[in-house]
C-alpha cells in the first residue's frame, strides 16, 4: 500500500505543477521512425521524469500475479491510440492494436520499510506494436535520475536496498539484450507481450485518482477494451500471495503461469521439454507429475521427475527454482536471486500434494 500511496501522492503534487502540461503534451510514438534514444521523447510522462507521472492517455494497470525480477518493483502503463480497441478473449494475451505501447518501469525502494527514503529507477522497457510486430525496447535510467537512455545490448546496474526485515540487500541486476527479449516474449514465431491477459488484469486497481476499480471496467469505460463479458463472469487468476484468492494449487499455479508459463506452453519456446505450465493446463503429466525430463545432465539436478508429490526436494521444478547456479536455474532469464516466498510457495504447493491424487480442478 505505501507504494500506491506515494503515487497518489507524486501524481496530485504533479497535477498542481503541471496543468498546462497535461494538457498539452501529447504521447509520441511514430512506429514509421527508429526509436528514440532517450525515454523523454515519448512524453509518456509529466513533470519531474523519476516522479513517473503518466500523461492522461497513458493508462496505469497492475498484474495480480506479477513476474519476479530480482526483488524489483513494477510500474506499468498501458498507450491504445486514440480510436482503437483492443478486442476482448478469455485466454491468451489481448491483441493490442498497431501502435500501442506497453510501458514497464523496474526500481527498487531505498528502505523498504520507509517509501519517504526514495526509490531508484533501474531501467524502462517499451513494447511498440508496428505494422511488422512488437518491438522490444530497453531504456537505462541515469545515476541522476533525471533521464533514460536507448541500450539495445542490454546492461548491468548494481543496486543495493534495505528489505522489510532491515537486512541491507544487493544484486548485480541485469537489463536484457533484444535477443534475450526474444527470449520470453517469443510466441508462435513471434515477439508478443506476455502478462496483459483478461485473467492477469481481472481485479480492482486503485487508479492515481483515488479510486478503486476494476481494471476491466476501467478499460471499457475508457475505450480502449471492447468488452464482451462482465468482470463476475470473465476468468480471473488467484494471487499467488494471498490465500484468500484461492487455494494453495490455485495460487502456485498462477505464480508458475506468470515466471514460467510464457515459454512453457505449447506454443512457447520450452514446448519440446514437455512440461506445460500454465493456469489453463489440466494434464497432470504436463504439469510435471510423475513426468521424467526431456534432457539429462546437470540440470536434472539428479532427480527423476519434474515433480514428484509430497517430495520438493525429489522435485526438479522445485531444485531449479531454488538454485542460481547457471547451469541449473529456472527461470534461466530475469533473475540473479532466489524468490524465496516464490519458492516456499511451490515448496508448499508439492509437500500438500497426495500422491494418488495430486491434482483436484475445482473448475471441472
Amino acid at each position: 500500500m505505501y507504494r500506491i500511496s506515494l503515487f497518489i501522492a507524486v501524481f496530485f503534487v504533479a497535477i498542481s505543477l503541471s496543468k498546462c502540461d497535461i494538457a498539452t503534451n501529447n504521447i509520441d510514438v511514430d512506429i514509421t521512425k527508429p526509436a528514440f534514444e532517450k525515454l523523454s521523447s515519448y512524453h509518456f510522462f509529466v513533470g519531474k521524469m523519476n516522479l513517473l507521472i503518466p500523461t492522461k492517455d497513458l493508462i496505469p494497470y497492475e498484474i495480480i500475479s506479477p513476474l519476479f525480477t530480482d526483488y524489483a518493483h513494477k510500474l506499468r502503463f498501458v498507450y491504445v491510440p486514440k480510436g482503437k480497441v483492443v478486442p476482448y478473449n478469455d485466454n491468451d494475451v489481448l491483441a493490442f492494436p498497431i501502435g500501442s505501447c506497453l510501458v514497464k518501469n523496474f526500481y527498487y525502494q531505498n528502505d523498504e520499510r520507509d517509501s519517504t527514503k526514495g526509490r531508484k529507477i533501474v531501467e524502462t522497457r517499451i513494447l511498440i506494436h508496428k505494422k511488422e510486430g512488437w518491438d522490444a525496447l530497453a531504456y537505462i535510467w541515469n545515476d541522476e535520475q533525471t533521464e533514460a537512455f536507448l541500450k539495445i545490448g542490454g546492461g548491468d546496474k548494481f543496486v543495493k536496498w534495505i528489505d522489510q526485515e532491515g537486512k541491507n540487500r544487493s544484486v548485480n541486476y541485469s537489463i536484457p539484450n533484444k535477443n534475450q527479449c526474444k527470449g520470453c516474449h517469443w510466441n508462435r514465431e513471434e515477439m508478443t507481450p506476455i502478462g496483459p491477459k483478461v485473467r492477469n488484469l481481472n481485479f480492482d486497481y486503485l487508479y492515481p485518482d483515488g479510486h478503486k476499480r476494476n481494471q476491466l471496467d476501467k478499460w471499457a469505460t475508457l475505450g480502449i477494451l471492447k468488452k464482451l463479458s462482465c468482470p463476475a463472469t470473465s476468468p480471473m487468476s488467484a494471487k499467488w500471495d494471498d490465500s484468500s484468492t484461492g487455494t494453495i494449487q490455485d495460487r502456485a499455479l498462477a505464480y508458475l503461469d506468470n515466471n514460467c508459463g510464457h515459454c512453457h506452453r505449447e506454443e512457447g519456446p520450452a514446448a519440446t521439454s514437455g512440461l506445460i505450465l500454465t493456469t489453463l493446463e489440466r494434464n497432470p503429466t504436463k504439469l510435471g507429475i510423475f513426468k521424467t525430463p526431456i534432457a539429462a545432465g546437470i540440470g536434472s539436478v539428479g532427480a527423476l521427475y519434474d515433480i514428484v508429490p509430497g517430495k520438493p526436494d525429489s522435485s526438479i521444478l522445485y531444485l531449479r527454482m531454488n538454485s542460481i547456479h547457471p547451469g541449473i536455474m529456472m527461470p534461466e532469464l530475469g533473475r540473479h536471486l532466489i524468490h524465496q516466498e516464490g519458492v516456499e510457495l511451490i515448496r508448499n504447493w508439492i509437500l500438500s500434494m497426495d500422491k494418488n491424487q495430486p491434482l483436484v480442478f475445482h473448475d471441472e
